[in-house]
C-alpha cells in the first residue's frame, strides 16, 4: 500500500491548468525527485501536497488519510524551502525549535530534539548563533534542522539548494542523502536541475506541462525514456537528436526505421576518429576540458549545402584537437529512433 498517494490531482490558476490530472504513489522511506523545466508544476504540485496551494480536483492520502482539504499545519508534513525562511533575530536552536515551543512541547523534548537535530547537522557549536553569522550552507542545514525536530511523516524539499554555490550543492547534496537514510525518512524534493534528480533519488518523476511524462528509477529514464524529452532532459550533456532529413547519412548508418523522424545518441556513443576514417565526417567546432571528462562539438557536412548538424562526443581522455580540425565520427551501436511527435519507435543498445 502506497504511504502517500495522490489521486487525479487537478490545479487552475484562472484559466491556466497548471496540474493536469496528476495520478502518482509515494512509497513509505522512498527518496522521490520531481524533476523538469521551469514552468511545467512540479513546485505547485509540490506546495499542493504541503497544503500551501488548495487543488482544484483529485484526492491526497497519506499513511491512509485523507488530507486533502487539511490544512498544511495538520497535515504532518514538513517543507524546506529554497529561501531559508530564517528568523533573523533568533538563535539557531530558537529557530529549530520554533515549531515546538508555538505547540508548547515538553522543554526537555525540545532539547533533546534540537540536540539530536544539531548533531546530525553538525550544527552543535553553531546553537547559540544567529543567521547573520552562519554561512549559506548553514542556514539551509539550519532550515533542514527546523524540519527534523518536527519528525514529520514526509519532508518536502522546494528546490532547497539554488541559493548556494558550486561546491555547496555538491556537499549539501550528499548531506541531504545521508540524512535521508540516517532518519529513514519519505522525502519529496523538487528541482530543475537533472544532475541532482540522477544523483539523489531513488525514483524521479519528470513532469512537462501539468503532467507526468516519465516516472521510475534515474538509470531507467536515461537508458529508456519514454519520448523525445524526457530523453533530452535527463543527461548531462543532453542526448544528441538529429532529424534525419538534416543528416541523411546518420539515418543511413542506423538503418530501418530512421528514414522520417529523429535519431538519439548519447555523447558517451558518439566517437571521435581519425579524419575519413569515420561513418561521418566532421570539424570540430568548441573543446570543453573538463579534467577526467572531454567534451568535443563537432559539425558535420549539411545536406543540400545546409549549415551541418552539431554532434558531442563525450570521452574519458585528453585530446590534442583543436577548433576547425577535421575528424571522423563513429556512431556506436546505442541508439533511440523518435517519430515526428516525439514518441519513441525503437531503440538499440538501451539497458
Amino acid at each position: 500500500m502506497s504511504f502517500l498517494k495522490l489521486s487525479g490531482v487537478e490545479k487552475f490558476f484562472g484559466p491556466v491548468r497548471a496540474l493536469k490530472g496528476i495520478d502518482l504513489s509515494i512509497n513509505k522511506g522512498e527518496f522521490v525527485v520531481f524533476v523538469g523545466p521551469s514552468g511545467c508544476g512540479k513546485s505547485t504540485l509540490l506546495r499542493s501536497i504541503a497544503g500551501l496551494e488548495p487543488i482544484d480536483g483529485g484526492r491526497i492520502e497519506l499513511d491512509g488519510r485523507d488530507i486533502t482539504k487539511l490544512p498544511s499545519s495538520k497535515r504532518d508534513l514538513a517543507m524546506v524551502f529554497q529561501s531559508y525562511a530564517l528568523y533573523p533575530h533568533m538563535t539557531v536552536a530558537e529557530n529549530m525549535s520554533f515549531a515546538l515551543r508555538l505547540a508548547h512541547a515538553d522543554k526537555k523534548v525540545i532539547d533533546e530534539k534540537v540536540g539530536r537535530a544539531a548533531e546530525i547537522l553538525n550544527l552543535s557549536k553553531y546553537l547559540d548563533r544567529t543567521p547573520k553569522e552562519l554561512s549559506g550552507g548553514q542556514r539551509q542545514r539550519v532550515a533542514i534542522g527546523r524540519a527534523i525536530v518536527r519528525a514529520p511523516k514526509v519532508f518536502l524539499f522546494d528546490e532547497p539548494l539554488s541559493n548556494l554555490d558550486a561546491a555547496l550543492r555538491g556537499q549539501t547534496r550528499l548531506e541531504i542523502v545521508k540524512l535521508h537514510r540516517e532518519l529513514g525518512a519519505t522525502s519529496i524534493y523538487v528541482t530543475h536541475d537533472q544532475t541532482e534528480a540522477m544523483t539523489m533519488a531513488d525514483r524521479v518523476v519528470v513532469l512537462r506541462d501539468g503532467a507526468v511524462e516519465q516516472e521510475g528509477p534515474p538509470l531507467k529514464l536515461y537508458d529508456q525514456p519514454a519520448n523525445r524529452f524526457v530523453a533530452q532532459f535527463i543527461g548531462m550533456p543532453q542526448m544528441n537528436v538529429v532529424d534525419t532529413a538534416e543528416l541523411p547519412a546518420l539515418g543511413a548508418i542506423v538503418g530501418a526505421g530512421a528514414t522520417d523522424g529523429f535519431i538519439g545518441v548519447r555523447p558517451e556513443h558518439v566517437a571521435i576518429t581519425a579524419p575519413g576514417a569515420g561513418q561521418l565526417a566532421a570539424q570540430v567546432d568548441v573543446i570543453e576540458a573538463l579534467g577526467a571528462d572531454t567534451l568535443i562539438y563537432a559539425r558535420t557536412a549539411g545536406a543540400r549545402g545546409g549549415p551541418g548538424v552539431q554532434l558531442v562526443s563525450r570521452q574519458n581522455s585528453r585530446t590534442s584537437l583543436k577548433p576547425g580540425d577535421p575528424v571522423g565520427l563513429d556512431i556506436a551501436s546505442h541508439f533511440h529512433l523518435f517519430d515526428r511527435e516525439g514518441r519513441v519507435v525503437g531503440m538499440r543498445g538501451a539497458a
